[in-house]
């Protein structure tokens, strides 16, 4: 591997070419018109123009990122999170044309993106599961004794979904059939199948998950992290390791993880997601996501690795490049989402100027970012500005150095959800571990606390 394609834009591209450029790879950037003047288009060794501003026109277009990769004489392709990065026909043609794929194999990328066939392959290893229907649910009777035999509340999820979309909660019997005919058309429109499953409802779960790293034969856990801090079911503020968490359940989730991404011949990064129930213990599998997450920075904080490097040398080399006894943990991390979004105004985007930008500093304290001041924040794709992330010895002073960096932050030009972070780590249930991933939208006054 010589010359790595970056099939991405904003701070995960800026993240993938300084790893990239550290292992002595030539970067190139595939960009869209509107981001020829981005941070990542500067740093990258050359970029190559893919389309219009649209997404579906630049960033998703296969033909036109394969077609500019190939033309520009890279070797690999990296696709870094979101548009092509879980597409299984997308990594097929990349290797079918010749090129190192920096990702899973489309098999397994197939294979976990279906989240019935991916409950069924989380159950042959071993990862608790939620109850559940046993693939794509049926009709009439057989729905409803499905539905009964789960138990109410429960929820419909689309098959083919991912990233908190496809999901219905069901309240009673009578909310089912109905319910599930309008998540099967959503299903369809949204993600070309309209199979959806069945499994039962955690109120007041926390959502953990564990990043694992495999070469396709082995695989090793990267520890774990709490992502329960949500809106509309999208993360918002991450920390590693999980808190709270009993010694027995974080063994369980951690090594269920592993076995399962050996059942799956898994090659590269990829994150097994679980609900956790504080009241009966229980964790429960959720999905396995194909790719590098949003979240891994909270990881490297406390476990010193860099990722993205692990990750391209996996796909470089062929083999793990540690084994599970070199991976040591140390402090505590958190990651907040900072937004161009107005929490205030149901999150609405809030595109515009970067009139001024300035970021914290000091022991501890990283800044993912794509954009510097001056740059513009365009409608068309992902409203993210930057991630900061905060680590310390223990999660009380992680918690404490994360107030006095948010404090830090000055943006101007266009709104942002700053003061729902600010609000969200002052919070006493954050402190104490009692939140939950309805906690957002179930507090009262939160959202009104912070117009």
């Amino acid at each position: 591997m010589e010359r790595l394609f970056i099939a991405n834009r904003g701070e995960i591209a800026v993240r993938v070419i300084r790893s990239a450029r550290e292992l002595g790879l030539r970067t190139v950037l595939a960009v869209s018109e509107p981001d020829e003047k981005s941070r990542a288009a500067q740093l990258a060794d050359e970029y190559r123009l893919i389309g219009p501003a649209p997404a579906s026109k630049s960033y998703l277009d296969q033909s036109a990122v394969l077609a500019a990769a190939l033309d520009s004489g890279c070797d690999a392709v990296h696709p870094g999170y979101g548009f092509l990065s879980e597409n299984a026909r997308f990594a097929a043609a990349v290797m079918e044309a010749g090129l190192t794929w920096v990702g899973p194999s489309p098999e397994a990328i197939e294979l976990m993106g279906d989240k019935a066939r991916a409950r069924d392959a989380a159950r042959r290893a071993g990862v608790p599961i939620l109850k559940g229907s046993e693939g794509a649910v049926g009709h009439g009777e057989d729905l409803l004794a499905e539905g009964r035999e789960i138990g109410y509340p429960l929820v419909v999820k689309a098959s083919a979904g991912g990233g908190g979309r496809g999901i219905r909660l069901v309240a009673t019997e009578q909310e089912l059939v109905p319910t599930v005919e309008v998540a099967q058309a959503e299903a369809r429109a949204a993600f070309g199948s309209a199979d959806v499953y069945l499994e039962r409802f955690l109120g007041r779960a926390r959502h953990v998950e564990v990043q694992i790293l495999g070469d396709g034969q082995d695989a090793i856990h990267l520890g774990d992290r709490d992502c329960s801090m949500q809106r509309r079911q999208q993360k918002i503020l991450e920390e590693a390791p999980a808190p709270a968490l009993p010694d027995a359940v974080r063994e369980r989730i951690q090594q269920s993880s592993v076995e399962l991404a050996r059942e799956c011949h898994y090659r590269g990064l990829g994150t097994v997601e679980f609900l956790y129930d504080p009241e009966s213990h229980e964790a429960a599998f959720i999905e396995m996501n194909t790719r590098l997450q949003v979240e891994h920075p909270v990881t490297e904080m406390v476990t010193g690795l860099d990722l993205v490097r692990e990750q391209l040398l996996v796909a470089g080399e062929g083999k793990l490049p540690l084994s599970q006894d070199q991976v040591q943990f140390r402090g505590h991390a958190f990651e907040f989402r900072l937004n161009a979004e107005d929490p205030a105004s149901g999150f609405m985007p809030s595109p515009g100027t970067l009139e001024r930008l300035d970021w914290p500093g000091g022991p501890g304290v990283r800044i993912d970012s794509g954009f510097v001041a001056g740059s513009v924040v365009a409608p068309f794709y992902d409203s993210l500005l930057a991630k900061l992330i905060v680590w310390d010895a223990s999660r009380a002073e992680a918690i404490a150095r994360s107030l006095r960096a948010l404090d830090e932050v000055d943006v101007e030009g266009v709104k942002t959800t700053l003061p729902l972070l600010t609000a969200l780590i002052q919070r006493p249930e954050l402190r104490d571990v009692e939140h939950h991933s309805k906690f957002i939208e179930t507090t009262p006054g939160l959202l009104g606390d912070v117009a």
